[in-house]
């Protein structure tokens, strides 16, 4: 297994931002986001198995997942969630894992928004990066970015694990409270930490 580093951040932190400045760096990035879409897409046994269990109205007319139409009926629905859940995140776990197994750089970044929430089968990364902001910045970055309101903002940041449980498991911490220009150099240090423990490793 190369030397693998997991990314998290709570919601409208920036990790997207953070995975750019990495992968400026020339590290290969594999966001669980991107495997929640591949492990679903038609011909997928990801897919088959949500239609086994949901029905065959949970498709378009594309034959893709309806993926408005099943957020809506998961939000509602607690077991169907559950359900939900128990098809995809195993298959976005494996991917991320063979990805990291194949992976040739000198390190590779896994981006995992809820890490927190699924620490348990994630032991075997090397190294946890958080990036942290205030969650006051996190209601108003949010508030911006999809027109939601305040309450609805703060909902949205409870469903999510704390900003302390996240630093709990934090190896290192990247501060995005501040402009985008102020993560190249943050970026750049820990770059070059992550080389020299990947080559101290061999």
């Amino acid at each position: 297994m190369p030397f693998t580093v997991a990314l998290t951040g709570g919601i409208a932190s920036g990790k997207s931002v953070v995975e750019r400045c990495f992968r400026t760096q020339g590290v290969n990035v594999y966001d669980a986001d991107h495997a929640a879409r591949v492990v679903v897409e038609p011909g997928s046994q990801g897919l088959a198995a949500i239609v086994a269990a949901f029905g065959e109205d949970v498709l378009n007319a594309q034959g893709q997942l309806d993926r408005p139409a099943m957020r809506q009926r998961v939000f509602a629905d607690p077991t169907a969630r559950r359900t939900l859940e128990a098809i995809v995140h195993p298959r976005i776990r494996q991917w991320m894992l063979e990805h990291a197994q194949a992976d040739e750089g000198p390190y590779a970044i896994l981006a995992i928004p809820l890490l927190a929430e699924n620490i348990g089968h994630y032991r075997w990364v090397d190294r946890i990066v958080v990036v942290d902001v205030p969650e006051a910045i996190q209601v108003q970055r949010l508030m911006a970015r999809d027109g939601v309101d305040e309450t609805l903002a703060s909902r949205i940041l409870a469903s999510q694990a704390t900003r302390a449980a996240r630093l709990a498991l934090a190896d290192d911490v990247i501060d995005n409270s501040g402009p985008d220009t102020a993560l190249d150099p943050q970026v750049a240090a820990l770059h070059r930490r992550y080389l020299a423990l990947a080559a101290a490793r061999g």
